[in-house]
C-alpha cells in the first residue's frame, strides 16, 4: 500500500471504533443482557482457547526475531526447540489443572514445531521484519496496554454484575483499582495478534484465494474470540471493541515504520 492510502485505512479504523464507542458507551449493558448465555459451548470455547493461537504466533515471532541474529541458519532454530521445551513442561506442569493452560503447552509444542520443519533450510532473517511487528504488538497491546488498564479502570464484568446491575459502569467512567478487570479485554487482543500477518499477502490481488482466505480466518478468528466473551459474561461489546481497535491501529503504525519507509 502506498503512504497516502495507509492514513486512509488508519482514519477508516479510528472512525469506526470511535462510533461504535459511542453506541456500546449507552447499550453495552442491554447487549450483554440479551445475548449473555453462560452455558454456550461456542462462548466458552472461546474462553479456553481464544489465546492459545496468539501464544503460538508470538512465540513464533519471539524465537524468529532473536535467532535471526545467528547467521548458522541451522542453530536459528535452537530458539524455536526452546520454545516448544517450554511448552512440553507446560503440559506436564497443568496436566490435571485449567483446559486453557494445556491448550497453550500444545499451541507451543505443536506451532514451533511445525514452524521449524517448514522453516528449517530457510534463513529467519528473511522474517525479520514481520516477526519484529508481531512481537513489538505483544508488547504494546495485551502485555502493556490490556493489563495496565484493566487494573486502572477496574470496571466490574457482567457476570459479577448484582442482581439488579446497580455496579454496572459505561466504560468512559474508571472505577478506579478495585480488583475487577472487565475492561479490556485480553482474550480479544490475542485474537487479533494476528492481524500482521495480512501484510504477507497484501501484494497478491484480491482475487487470489490465498489473500482471501488469509483475510477470512485472520479477521474471523478476532471477531469470534471477541463475541465469545461477550456471550459468556467475561466483557462487554466496548471491552473486546477497544482491544481489536488499539491492536488495529498498532499493527497500521507498526506497518508504517517497518514496511513505508
Amino acid at each position: 500500500m502506498k503512504f497516502s492510502k495507509i492514513n486512509t485505512c488508519l482514519l477508516i479504523v479510528i472512525v469506526f471504533w470511535a462510533v461504535l464507542a459511542i453506541i456500546f458507551g449507552f447499550t453495552d449493558l442491554n447487549i450483554s443482557i440479551a445475548v449473555v448465555d453462560s452455558a454456550s459451548t461456542w462462548g466458552n470455547f472461546g474462553a479456553d482457547y481464544g489465546e492459545a493461537p496468539g501464544y503460538g504466533l508470538i512465540a513464533i515471532a519471539l524465537a524468529t526475531f532473536f535467532g535471526s541474529y545467528i547467521k548458522d541458519v541451522k542453530k536459528q532454530k535452537i530458539l524455536g526447540f526452546i520454545g516448544v521445551f517450554v511448552g512440553i513442561l507446560i503440559i506436564i506442569l497443568t496436566w490435571s489443572d485449567d483446559v486453557s493452560d494445556q491448550a497453550l503447552g500444545w499451541t507451543l509444542v505443536v506451532s514451533l514445531l511445525a514452524y521449524i520443519i517448514y522453516t528449517w533450510n530457510k534463513d529467519w532473517k528473511n522474517y525479520k521484519k514481520i516477526a519484529s511487528v508481531i512481537s513489538l504488538l505483544a508488547v504494546i497491546n495485551p502485555l502493556i496496554i490490556v493489563q495496565v488498564i484493566k487494573v486502572l479502570w477496574g470496571r466490574v464484568r457482567f457476570r459479577d454484575l448484582a442482581v439488579d446491575y446497580s455496579n454496572f459502569t459505561p466504560w468512559f467512567i474508571p472505577n478506579g483499582i478495585t480488583g475487577n478487570h472487565s475492561f479490556l479485554s485480553g482474550h480479544a487482543a490475542m485474537g487479533i495478534m494476528f492481524l500482521p500477518l495480512l501484510i504477507l499477502v497484501k501484494d497478491r490481488k484480491n482475487s487470489d484465494p490465498i489473500k482471501i482466505l488469509t483475510y477470512l480466518l485472520v479477521i474471523g478468528w478476532a471477531l469470534f474470540v471477541a463475541f465469545s466473551r461477550v456471550v459468556v459474561g467475561a466483557h462487554y461489546a466496548s471491552d473486546v471493541l477497544f482491544s481489536i481497535g488499539i491492536g488495529t491501529v498498532t499493527t497500521i503504525l507498526l506497518y508504517k515504520k517497518f514496511y513505508a519507509t
